[in-house]
């Protein structure tokens, strides 16, 4: 048989093989965690669990802050409860490898959507929760007013975060030498902070904002005015988790867009029996259109509305004023007033 025959013949068995096999080709076999978390009743939400205002457990065991609202708020979607939630502290070397073992079903611990986190780690980010950026804190009677004034600083951080890999961009970028202290964990690196083995502790805005409202004395602790990076903090699922993915995404869109529809827990009930646009039905699920194609119940909207509130009601009850810790919208403010906070529209 001619050598030009033989490779035709060849590359025709090829390709038939190719094509027999494809049909039969084994279907990706992990679990739907969306309902891994209905048969077990509960959902398993990663947090921080040192953070006061993100997420923080009482010595009565009672957990607030705003990771852990997000997590009621996906529970009383799921599962038709916000106090189906069981809250699994993880440090920052653990989450991600929790999240893509599925130790959790969800992750809410202020963690910063990367491009590196995004593509290379096996998980999705369903969004941002709270737009974030790295600051410095240092003690006030330094009487540092800037960081361009912290050449040659002992710097506090986090170890396994952005933090870390900002501040020596940063550094390198001003050309200022600095020695960088890496810590397990914030708590650890605040009390190396206070303690005086570090000049300065940097983190994110709203971390060093609830921790120096924690201490005896505020105000002994300045914070820094300058920005260093770009920290969208959002929620996160493993990756190939389309229906969970779907649920957190648009449970964050619901609770934005409730809030620019002025619906609260408070008018909540009041709104589903009056309600006639269809953005309002839409968004409550009045009339089932969202709830089939997530696989939970009716209403799931509504639900997350009632127990958990919209986002204006989150922010304040745990970072406003009411809080004590006293952060100002700012970039989490609607879009409506100025801030970055914008939500695909319901219809």
């Amino acid at each position: 048989m001619p050598l030009r025959t033989l490779a035709a013949l060849g590359l025709a068995l090829t390709l038939c093989g190719v094509a027999a096999a494809t049909p039969d080709a084994r279907p990706d076999t992990r679990s739907d965690m969306l309902k891994v978390a209905q048969d077990r009743g509960v959902l398993r939400c990663g947090v921080n669990g040192q953070i006061p205002g993100l997420s923080l457990q009482d010595d009565d065991g009672d957990w607030s802050g705003i990771d852990a609202d997000f997590c009621r708020a996906v529970a009383a979607a799921a599962l038709g409860s916000a106090d189906k939630v069981e809250f699994v502290p993880l440090s920052a070397e653990q989450r991600l490898q929790a999240l893509q073992q599925g130790q959790v079903d969800l992750l809410s611990r202020n963690t910063s959507w990367t491009a590196e986190r995004d593509i290379a780690h096996g998980i999705s980010f369903a969004g941002i929760l709270y737009f974030d950026g790295q600051g410095f804190m240092v003690p006030r009677q330094s009487g540092l007013m800037s960081t361009l004034e912290l050449g040659g600083a002992t710097v506090c951080a986090v170890s396994e975060t952005t933090s870390a890999d900002n501040v020596r961009r940063y550094f390198t970028r001003h050309r200022m030498p600095m020695t960088l202290a890496l810590h397990p964990d914030l708590s650890t690196a605040l009390t190396a902070y206070l303690n005086g083995d570090c000049s300065t502790l940097t983190t994110d805005h709203s971390q060093l904002s609830a921790l120096r409202a924690g201490l005896e004395e505020p105000t002994a602790q300045r914070i820094l005015p300058e920005v260093i990076s770009k920290e969208p903090l959002g929620p996160a699922v493993r990756k190939g988790e389309q229906r969970l993915f779907d649920l957190v995404r648009w449970t964050l869109f619901t609770l934005i867009n409730a809030e620019e529809l002025g619906i609260d827990s408070g008018n909540v009930v009041a709104a589903r029996e009056r309600a006639s646009s269809e953005a309002v039905r839409t968004l409550l699920d009045l009339d089932g259109d969202t709830s089939g194609p997530l696989g939970i119940d009716r209403e799931w909207g509504y639900r997350v509305i009632r127990q958990v509130g919209n986002y204006g009601e989150l922010f304040e009850r745990n970072l406003g004023s009411p809080s004590g810790i006293g952060l100002k919208r700012g970039l989490n403010a609607l879009w409506t007033h100025g801030g970055l906070l914008y939500a695909p529209p319901t219809r």
